[in-house]
């Protein structure tokens, strides 16, 4: 029986003009991975309204797991990320309407953290064996990434279906297209990137 997943990424923010994880969650959209039918959905770089489509298109699609990409632009790996914290603190950096928080908890009487419920270290073995690099990030950051990750692990937990639905957030380096803009920035292929996804998925 083929189940569903759901699999976002996020529009363009900040001097990144291009997103490589809207372009892959929009390619990968419809397509039957391992056990998946993916439905693909781009989420705005917005810290009042990311978490709020978020929830809402887990309660539109009712997947059976939830994938999360994001951009770590300078980073070299494909890194799951183990856990999300309940804070929304982007150093500075605003989002895409200017926003600006500073040590602020995403849900006011939440738990410190949420650890991911995707099997991580399976889907790093599973690249690694096929040469593609990757490694368990313990930093989700504080912006929009976990944002988003602390959301949906918040939400399972709320319904009582912590691990039931497994969920979580892999963060991915920029694509070649990308890094032509940023000079000095590590980067991949889009093929590769996407089909390091793609072997992601299948783990699962």
């Amino acid at each position: 029986m083929i189940k569903k997943l759901l699999l976002t990424g996020f529009e363009p923010f900040l001097n990144f003009k291009i997103n490589p994880t809207e372009q892959i969650a929009t390619e990968l959209d419809n397509q039957v991975i391992g056990h998946y039918k993916i439905v693909s959905r781009i989420l705005p770089v917005d810290f009042q309204e990311s978490a709020h489509h978020l929830l809402q298109h887990i309660e539109e699609v009712q997947p059976d797991a939830v994938v999360c990409l994001g951009l770590a632009g300078g980073r070299t790996h494909i890194t799951p990320e183990r856990i999300a914290i309940n804070c929304k603190d982007a150093g500075g950096a605003p989002d895409n309407k200017g926003v600006i928080l500073q040590d602020t908890p995403i849900e006011a009487d939440g738990p410190a953290g949420y650890f991911s419920t995707l099997p991580i270290r399976n889907i790093v073995n599973h690249l690694n064996e096929n040469h593609y690099p990757a490694k368990v990030s313990n930093t989700a950051g504080t912006y929009l990434c976990n944002n988003v990750m602390y959301a949906a692990l918040h939400h399972f937990a709320q319904r009582g279906e912590p691990g039931e639905i497994p969920a979580g957030f892999i963060h991915i380096p920029a694509s070649h297209k990308l890094a032509t803009q940023l000079p000095n920035t590590p980067s991949w292929s889009h093929n590769d990137l996407t089909d390091a996804i793609k072997l992601a998925i299948e783990v699962m």
